[in-house]
């Protein structure tokens, strides 16, 4: 009877559940920030060169 009462002690026990959700949702608010960061630094690497090619080509009049 002693290890029904354990086991039945253990599966009402919830404190262990709390800190595997935090480490869940955080492990994913990490992965998100993650996936964004390389999609941003894609783009901004894009166009960037876009903006320095413009540039490059670009006539500067000294006369009116």
């Amino acid at each position: 009877m002693k290890l029904f009462k354990i086991a039945k002690n253990f599966h009402n026990d919830e404190d262990g559940a709390v800190t595997v959700d935090w480490v869940v949702l955080t492990a994913a608010v990490v992965g998100l920030g993650a996936a964004a960061l390389v999609m941003v630094r894609n783009e901004t690497k894009t166009l960037t060169q876009k903006i320095s090619t413009y540039l490059n080509s670009a006539e500067v009049k000294t006369t009116f």
